[in-house]
């Protein structure tokens, strides 16, 4: 039986209630909408000013947003992935970007710490040093949610088809990019790579994405989207804080797999890691 993933689009802020008050509507109207299946986007809980992140962010432990996300998942009873949040990590002068993945009785079942980071300088107004303030992460994450094999990624990951592929390797059926990509880049690439990496790897992709101006300076892209392994675009969302859905079909993924036998046809013994 397919399964309904919803991706959630927000324009998220810099002030926390406002952001959670919005994401609790927003899992509402996907839960209603039948999806069992839920993401958030990038930095929901937080996009203001990258050097406000670190005081944003809080103890893995204590968080509350972290408390928001249990209390979401168990209301619902629904599989939700966290999008992403700022957590404290070893080094004090940089947050980790972690998106959590929870079952619907609120328990963390994976965490994945964003490995690439957005240091890019496109025009005057488009520069960013992610890494200035946050600390990358070093693992690949996979994890079942019933039949299905979910692999986690963030945003300007999007761009590195190694760590897909490291993904593909590890069973991944389904997998996660919860974005808040910059307009020009978006404009440019968006699609295109999302559509690649589900081709490449004959998985589903789910992209639930940032939309609008967060700040002076700071606006993103939006064009949430979920991909099919064929790339055919199940679903893209309007220029809105929104829901998109779409049905998951593990019958439909088995049946592009067979047709199109490539990833048994990975040449393992030349190409490692």
């Amino acid at each position: 039986m397919p399964i309904k993933v919803a991706a959630i689009q927000m324009c998220s802020g810099p002030d926390r209630d406002a952001n959670l008050s919005a994401a609790d509507a927003l899992i509402a109207e996907a839960t209603a909408l039948g999806a069992t299946l839920i993401s958030l986007p990038e930095n929901f809980s937080f996009l203001g000013r990258p050097e406000d992140k670190l005081k944003e962010a809080e103890d893995f432990e204590s968080s509350e947003v972290l408390e928001f996300l249990r209390g979401q998942a168990r209301r619902h009873e629904v599989h939700l992935i966290g999008g992403s949040i700022p957590v404290r990590s070893e080094d004090p002068a940089r947050a980790s970007n972690s998106c959590l993945a929870l079952n619907p009785q609120g328990e963390i079942v994976a965490r994945y710490d964003k490995m690439h980071l957005f240091d890019v300088s496109i025009d005057v107004v488009n520069t960013f040093r992610e890494s200035d303030h946050v600390k990358p992460g070093n693992e690949t994450v996979v994890f079942a949610a019933g039949d299905l094999t979910i692999g986690l990624s963030i945003c300007f990951d999007i761009r590195f088809p190694e760590l897909y592929r490291s993904l593909s390797h590890a069973g991944a059926d389904l997998v996660f990019v919860p974005s808040a990509f910059t307009v020009p880049t978006g404009k440019a690439h968006w699609e295109v790579l999302l559509r690649a990496r589900a081709i490449e790897n004959l998985c589903y992709v789910a992209a639930p994405a940032q939309i609008g101006q967060h700040i002076p300076g700071r606006t993103s892209y939006g064009k949430s989207m979920i991909v099919d392994p064929w790339g055919t675009v199940l679903g893209v969302a309007p220029d809105r804080p929104c829901v998109v859905t779409a049905d998951i079909d593990i019958r439909h993924l088995h049946r592009v797999r067979a047709q199109l036998p490539a990833l048994e046809k990975r040449r393992n013994d030349v190409f490692r890691g």
